[in-house]
């Protein structure tokens, strides 16, 4: 028997009868040998968590917008953060964490540069629209290892694609993250914004403070013990009435406040025109693409439109800035 037999084995032994386990995948697009020592999930994680995308992350917003500070949340920041509340979580309801794991690091591969704002902008010039959480599904089965993708199981891909608000995932462990994700950037932007000066603790609606806590730690606790103790033994993951009321109300003053407030907002509609730009530019000359890109639309007959969304939606805050620099700047002769 290999380890991951064994590791099979042991789901069986110690997980919830609701957990997704491991041998009971519904597989991957291409079939494939299994791994001796991984299961299939772990399997997943790992090739998320070393792809390009995921390292891409990194130079890409959260909500300020390349802030002039080194304790500003990006966007892998914040994906790590769900990492950590939905493994958290599904090991107390005795879930399977690593899948949550997977679906967590790979639920915003496909965020563009500047946040909300570089995803609205394409959202208006694509025929086909634009949704991060559809392109994060698009580059774990097309984009990433030039056209390959990679071939993740069927439940990661569905949590990955179901993570948003209205999404129906079909796993406990894709649920626990769509309810995580809320959680950890609702509570890590009103830290990112009270450190910005935007907002102060006594800011938060009294009665959110008193039900869930005046700091992010205990917000936090308070949150995860409401999940997990709403959801043990449970067909569905979810939590109280109460904490969902106050989780809406501490929601809708962050967009009133931070999402929404123009202090913290005041260069996304150069952002927004930057992206427009380059999609506009890049359309009118496909020839410039980087070969990867030629190849998708000669080879594998991807539109040109939706190829270029690829491309941009696939940069950095810094790339895409250096390279709107490089085509609409005039530079100095020399």
């Amino acid at each position: 028997m290999t380890i991951r037999e064994k590791t099979e084995e042991q789901e069986f032994r110690i997980f919830s009868s609701r957990a997704s386990f491991s041998r009971n995948t519904k597989g991957r697009d291409r079939e494939e040998e299994p791994c001796d020592i991984r299961t299939a999930y772990q399997r997943d994680r790992d090739r998320i968590l070393h792809s390009k995308s995921f390292r891409r992350l990194k130079q890409k917003t959260q909500v300020f917008l390349i802030p002039e500070g080194d304790h500003y949340r990006t966007r892998l920041t914040h994906t790590l953060e769900v990492s950590q509340l939905a493994r958290t979580i599904a090991k107390a309801l005795r879930l399977n964490e690593d899948l949550a794991d997977a679906i967590a690091l790979g639920h915003d591969l496909g965020h563009t540069p500047f946040g909300h704002a570089g995803e609205y902008a394409l959202d208006q010039v694509c025929p086909s629209g634009f949704k991060h959480h559809e392109q994060s599904v698009r580059i774990v089965e097309l984009l990433e290892n030039d056209g390959r993708g990679m071939n993740l199981t069927w439940e990661v891909r569905d949590g990955i694609r179901n993570h948003r608000t209205s999404g129906s995932p079909g796993t406990l462990e894709g649920q626990i993250v769509r309810c995580c994700d809320k959680i950890a950037y609702i509570n890590h932007d009103i830290d990112d914004a009270e450190r910005a000066g935007i907002l102060r603790e006594d800011d938060i609606p009294k009665e959110c403070r008193s039900m869930i806590g005046d700091t992010t730690r205990m917000r936090l606790n308070t949150l995860i013990h409401d999940v997990v103790v709403n959801s043990e033994d449970k067909p569905e993951i979810s939590m109280s009435a109460d904490m969902e009321q106050m989780m809406r109300r501490l929601r809708k003053f962050m967009f009133e406040r931070v999402y929404h407030n123009s202090a913290a907002k005041r260069e996304e509609a150069k952002a927004i025109r930057m992206i427009q730009d380059l999609y506009y530019f890049y359309n009118e000359h496909p020839e410039l693409l980087p070969e990867g890109c030629q190849r998708m639309m000669s080879e594998c007959g991807e539109p040109r439109e939706r190829v270029v969304c690829d491309y941009i939606a696939g940069m950095t805050d810094s790339f895409s800035i250096r390279t709107y620099t490089e085509l609409f700047i005039p530079g100095s002769w020399h």
